[in-house]
């Protein structure tokens, strides 16, 4: 046998995402990359690790054992690695985030500094929907989870990071509706472009109909934000998205927000934990650094 860590890294990441495409974009590689790794710890085994039928990835009974062997060995491999950190008197360990997707451009920003002023720190991050990172936060397989939409929960306590405002936008063309448009009008128009069920994207835009009177309107279901994005500036239609991720698009003209009574509509990104959990040292000193420098990388970042 020949295989090696990176490779059993990478499978592990596989199985988890059950997807290698997920798996890439999680671990900053190409989709080739992964692929190849997989081959060449294939290669060591003569029973299959995996099957691909049709696009789609089955992990197979041994590739299920091999990965617990992984992940046994890669957290063997992080002990030595704190151990030996702790040694030399820096803080060592891991942070486990769960992030829903619009949260990607919210956390790096509020990670770096502490990473880079802590580099026996290592960070784990799942980015998913709504309701699979509050799954992560109940089942304790996560320290922190960052979330856009209200939450009034005793379970959890949170820190707010910033402002969450979302719009109704469309593109250059479909924008120009009339000032007197109806939101009826959906209905004979272009649809509405929601996220999946179990987006808090998702939640928040159906509230906001429902106060508005309106209900079955033509819709079409994506599940990424920038999925709806691209939708939406290729003309299919409408959404309500959080500004955080378009700002570009707004800048360049390929989307336009569109002015209506109720919008924006206005939330807060709060990092969140279960109230019961016995924070480890890393994650109290992820929590002082936030109350310490969320002003000052608010102002750096997003004003």
């Amino acid at each position: 046998m020949n295989y090696t860590l990176n490779q059993l890294q990478i499978f592990l990441k596989v199985v988890q995402t059950n997807s290698i495409t997920k798996a890439a974009e999680e671990l900053n590689l190409t989709q080739p990359a992964v692929s190849i790794q997989i081959k060449n710890l294939q290669a060591q085994f003569d029973i299959p690790l995996i099957e691909i039928i049709g696009k789609k990835i089955y992990i197979t009974d041994f590739g299920k054992e091999i990965a617990e062997s992984a992940k046994s060995i890669l957290d063997q491999v992080y002990a030595i690695n704190y151990k030996t950190m702790a040694f030399k008197d820096q803080l060592v360990g891991r942070l486990k985030i769960s992030i829903v997707s619009t949260g990607k451009y919210v956390l790096p920003y509020f990670l770096t500094e502490f990473l880079r002023s802590n580099p026996g720190v290592e960070i784990n991050i799942d980015v998913t929907n709504r309701e699979k990172v509050m799954e992560s936060q109940l089942e304790n397989e996560v320290d922190f989870s960052l979330v856009s939409d209200a939450l009034d929960n005793p379970t959890f306590d949170s820190i707010d990071l910033l402002s969450n405002d979302l719009y109704l936008i469309g593109n250059s063309e479909t924008a120009k509706i009339k000032p007197t448009f109806n939101y009826l009008d959906f209905k004979n128009e272009l649809p509405l472009i929601f996220r999946e069920y179990g987006s808090g994207t998702r939640k928040v835009m159906e509230s906001y109909f429902k106060k508005q009177g309106v209900d079955g309107l033509k819709k079409i279901e994506l599940t990424s934000n920038e999925a709806v994005k691209q939708a939406v500036i290729a003309g299919l239609g409408y959404s309500i998205m959080p500004i955080i991720g378009i700002k570009n698009e707004i800048k360049s003209g390929s989307l336009k927000i569109i002015e209506r009574d109720g919008l924006p509509i206005s939330t807060k990104w709060k990092l969140i934990w279960h109230k019961d959990k016995n924070l480890s040292p890393v994650s109290k000193a992820f929590l002082a650094y936030l109350a310490e420098n969320k002003e000052q990388i608010k102002q750096k970042f997003f004003q």
